[in-house]
């Protein structure tokens, strides 16, 4: 499904727009990458062979107000990779806190738009499966968004 397809081509380019920085370890990648194709599959699979909707999804409020959430939070995550990505410098090291964006708001402003955009998602589709993808993020990137913010 494009949802899907959309996002996790996004995980996959945003590690080749970033600068200089630590190494991402290759088998880190690999697990990565294999989580994200097999999530994109499990969410294509499960839109296309076993979600029914009635004949006006598409202006449901539930798919209108998931959507809208889903773009939301897109652009908070694309918006704040970018802030991250230009933190620094070319050239220079250290610690820099975010500034701009949802940053004002929130030290994990990229985690946030994560979340909620597979909310908005999960919204949008309705299903077990969608639901249990958002839950999951919630549950991994609140962790690392908390020890971040630390």
């Amino acid at each position: 499904n494009s949802f899907s397809f959309l996002v996790h081509c996004r995980a996959l380019i945003f590690p080749l727009l970033i600068r200089e920085g630590k190494p991402t370890p290759f088998f880190t990648f690999v697990l990565a990458l294999l989580f994200c194709v097999y999530n994109g599959y499990l969410q294509g699979r499960s839109l296309s062979n076993y979600a029914k909707y009635p004949s006006g999804w598409l202006k449901d409020p539930r798919f209108i107000t998931g959507l809208i959430g889903w773009l939301i939070g897109m652009a908070i995550n694309i918006h704040s990779d970018h802030i991250l990505r230009n933190l620094r410098k070319p050239g220079e090291t250290g610690y820099k806190i975010p500034r701009g964006g949802m940053f004002e708001y929130v030290s994990g402003a990229n985690f946030f738009g994560e979340i909620l955009e597979w909310f908005g998602f999960a919204l949008a589709c309705c299903t077990i499966e969608s639901l249990a993808f958002a839950l999951c993020t919630l549950f991994i990137l609140g962790s690392r968004a908390k020890q971040h913010h630390q």
